[in-house]
């Protein structure tokens, strides 16, 4: 029977969790998530944990956080002026907004902190400094 290998398409049913054992996210009801293995579409410990797996094969696997998201980083905490947010919004923490960047690109923040002038802006990855634990189901090798 075929085993995955770098540069296949494979299709795959997924349960991720945190060491704690709250989910974060799952393919449950919805189609198999489709990636192409060793291509970034993942994180690296995703891509990793599928190697080697056969059709029908399931598999727990933790995976660190220097394979997951990496680990937080402070230089993604932005300081943003109230002045340049809509009149009629009234930031508060825990707000989740999408901000871009001179290329266009879309990104989402977090409101962490109102100061009187100002909000500071979280950008990191919400599962960034987290280790990860996915149920993982290989349906199919496309």
């Amino acid at each position: 029977m075929q085993t995955v290998k770098n540069g296949d398409t494979v299709r795959v049913h997924y349960h991720g969790k945190l060491d704690d054992g709250t989910t974060f996210d799952s393919s449950e009801g919805r189609d198999p998530l489709e990636f192409t293995v060793g291509s970034g579409q993942v994180i690296k410990g995703f891509d990793d944990a599928v190697l080697d797996m056969q059709p029908g094969d399931k598999k727990t696997v933790e995976i660190p956080v220097e394979h997951a998201y990496g680990e937080r980083n402070d230089d993604m905490l932005l300081e943003y002026p109230l002045s340049e947010f809509p009149a009629d919004m009234k930031p508060e923490p825990g707000m989740e907004l999408h901000m871009s960047d001179d290329e266009g690109n879309v990104f989402p923040v977090v409101i962490t902190e109102v100061l009187d002038e100002s909000v500071v802006l979280d950008a990191n990855h919400a599962l960034a400094g987290k280790d990860l634990v996915f149920e993982i189901e290989l349906v199919s090798i496309v």
